[in-house]
């Protein structure tokens, strides 16, 4: 239930920071938007973010088209990693085995140039 309520409270962050943030704007317009989401191994808790510099839309579950997906072993660990997103805590994460990239890892790298102007 934490892990649904932070993914919910995360895409109303993105959609404020989109109206209120000139930094997050200017860094989404240049990137020209992304798709991405977060889930559990077992899908049991997914959400997905539709980003684009004419807005935010977000939604249950994990569509196939998504450019990045982060999934986490279980929902303790993915509260764990998202709390504190660094970079370092995601390779930590990827090299334990607990948290799976699905995707290119460029993308990440734009997501947490996203993530930081919040």
């Amino acid at each position: 239930m934490k892990l649904q309520l932070t993914l919910w409270l995360l895409g109303w962050m993105l959609k404020r920071a989109l109206k209120r943030k000139p930094r997050f704007r200017d860094s989404l317009s240049e990137m020209r938007g992304l798709d991405w989401g977060i889930a559990t191994e077992d899908l049991a808790i997914a959400r997905h973010y539709r980003m684009s510099p004419r807005g935010i839309e977000t939604g249950r579950g994990l569509p196939v088209d998504l450019d990045l997906e982060l999934r986490f072993v279980d929902a303790a660990t993915a509260l764990e990693i998202l709390r504190k997103p660094t970079q370092q805590a995601f390779l930590d994460g990827m090299m334990a085995g607990r948290v799976r990239l699905v995707g290119d890892s460029s993308d990440l790298q734009k997501l947490q140039k996203l993530l930081k102007a919040l």
